[in-house]
């Protein structure tokens, strides 16, 4: 039988790749993020490839939205085996002092908020079959502090304890959760960034990662080859947490 996946924040960059591997594994695959026109090419470039998508728009930030998005994977699939929570936003490019109430917050429920809420419901449809497989995306921030937006470093150390700490409760119910942390990678989010485009890569490979290599590390975490990894975080940044 065919895995279900649900990815979020997969309009586009690393969870757009990750939801076409999964597809290309053979999984159904439900795709969620505010971004519908990016939604809908995901969506397409699978089903040019021959898999199996469907959309769901979400604001993962919000719990009535994350359970209408785990509820309509559950109808269109049949049940829920991996899920990767990914979607995320880096904010301001601000110190703590120049960083607003109203941008801490967002950022927070965004990157955060929306760990909790995603995964208390994927829990809730993978603890009665006793399996699945949980990826939160982290950031190498989490183990090397730097001088980038305030927030956004917070947020990411949160979602590597969170998923730590989850990681021992479900253990012995048969669900692994793991956590993913990207380094410097090449995704509209970052081109988008000015400072991104101008400054050498900081990764001593001397490269930007590419969406489709974070999207192998899920994937792995996610199938069965990976079998015995519970509450590890998969770094995938060309050595720069070593540097």
């Amino acid at each position: 039988m065919s895995k279900v996946a649900l990815v979020t924040g997969a309009a586009g960059g690393i969870g757009r790749a990750t939801a076409i591997r999964f597809a290309q594994a053979g999984a159904n695959v439900m795709v969620s993020d505010v971004n519908m026109e990016g939604l809908e090419e995901t969506v397409s470039i699978i089903a040019g490839q021959g898999g199996a998508a469907r959309l769901h728009r979400a604001d993962v930030s919000q719990e009535a939205d994350v359970s209408a998005l785990v509820e309509a994977t559950v109808a269109a699939f049949g049940g829920l085996d991996w899920a990767f929570n990914n979607a995320g936003i880096i904010g301001p490019l601000t110190g703590l002092a120049d960083t607003s109430i109203e941008d801490f917050d967002r950022v927070i429920a965004v990157n955060l908020r929306s760990i909790f809420l995603c995964m208390k419901a994927e829990l809730a449809v993978m603890g009665p079959k006793g399996s699945g497989s949980i990826v939160n995306t982290a950031s190498e921030t989490v183990l090397k502090g730097n001088a980038g937006p305030a927030a956004y470093t917070a947020s990411k150390r949160g979602v590597q304890g969170l998923t730590e700490h989850c990681a021992l409760e479900w253990a012995a119910s048969g669900i692994r959760i793991n956590s993913v942390a990207p380094g410097a990678i090449v995704t509209p989010m970052t081109l988008a960034m000015r400072a991104q485009k101008e400054r050498p890569s900081p990764q001593p490979n001397g490269r930007r990662g590419e969406a489709h290599e974070i999207a192998e590390a899920v994937y792995w975490l996610c199938s069965d080859a990976s079998s015995n990894v519970i509450g590890h975080m998969l770094v995938v940044d060309g050595g720069w947490a070593i540097s």
